[in-house]
């Protein structure tokens, strides 16, 4: 489960910094940023449902002790 949650967490970090490297390249001319942006929506929204799924069904401990 951890290692899921890094990788999605890691495709989140990349496709912030495609958005960032099509608005300064593109200029305002292509839609590849709003596009890339949607991804990270998208993908964190997965992986916030993900982590309530994990706790819901005990892969994810409530308490730490």
């Amino acid at each position: 489960m951890k290692i899921v949650v890094i990788l999605i967490f890691v495709a989140i970090l990349a496709s912030l910094g495609s958005a960032l490297f099509f608005l300064v390249n593109d200029r305002g001319q292509s839609k590849r940023t709003v596009k890339a942006l949607a991804l990270r929506v998208g993908l964190s929204l997965g992986l916030f449902l993900l982590l309530m799924a994990g706790y819901y069904f005990g892969l994810i401990p409530g308490k730490i002790t």
